[in-house]
């Protein structure tokens, strides 16, 4: 089907003594849902290439390869992006493959439930289902730190400014429910969440926080 090429465009123009070798992935075929996933974020494996969305094809960051730049020069180029706004988010899937956190495993453990909870519900055809769909993402801060002795978790579940309030449990109903697979033990003492938007949530609360993986919660994954 293809490759995108994810080497930086400043050292894919130097000179091929300096700079001999570039980066591709494989482009590879999803369904509808599952591309509209990859284009909001939610799964770190994929990158969404605005160019070939159409033919539902997006390149794959979990099988990078190495080739010569002389090799690429043959093929023909599609440019995957035609303004700043689509470069800037394909840079920001890139970057986020790299730096995923790696969160304690006492904590994997203890939200054990709530993920599993997740990865039933998110395909499912229902309030709670749409809910988690519509989220842009989790995130989850650790006070003071995740080494600490006595830690305070505060979860965030960011959703898109778009989407609508849902019926059923409504998104207080949703979060008392989430929330209660999470109950304090261990190191934990204290886990508090909240529902909310990139507009109302603060800069310095993006920032001490570290992002949930998504892409566990489809089993299409």
């Amino acid at each position: 089907m293809g490759f995108a090429v994810v080497t930086q465009t400043c050292d894919i123009v130097r000179s091929c003594t300096s700079r001999p070798f570039i980066e591709v992935v494989p482009l590879v075929e999803v369904d509808e849902r599952k591309l509209h996933d990859i284009q909001r974020g939610r799964r770190p494996q994929y990158a969404f290439i605005p160019a070939l969305a159409k033919k539902y094809l997006v390149a794959d960051l979990d099988r990078v390869m190495t080739l010569e730049k002389a090799v690429a020069m043959r093929w023909e180029r599609i440019p995957g992006c035609s303004t700043d706004g689509e470069r800037r988010a394909l840079g920001l899937a890139l970057a986020r493959k790299r730096i995923r956190f790696a969160f304690p495993d006492d904590f994997t453990q203890f939200s054990k439930k709530f993920q599993s909870r997740l990865q039933e519900k998110h395909d499912k055809s229902s309030d709670e289902g749409d809910s988690l769909r519509a989220l842009r993402e989790i995130r989850v801060r650790a006070s003071p730190s995740w080494e600490a002795l006595e830690i305070e978790l505060m979860f965030w579940f960011i959703r898109n400014e778009n989407e609508p309030n849902f019926k059923g449990f409504g998104w207080h109903g949703l979060l008392e429910k989430w929330l209660d697979l999470v109950q304090e033990s261990g190191r934990f003492h204290s886990v508090e969440g909240q529902v909310t938007t990139m507009e109302d949530l603060s800069t310095k609360d993006y920032i001490e926080s570290d992002p949930l993986d998504l892409d566990h919660l489809s089993n299409s994954s």
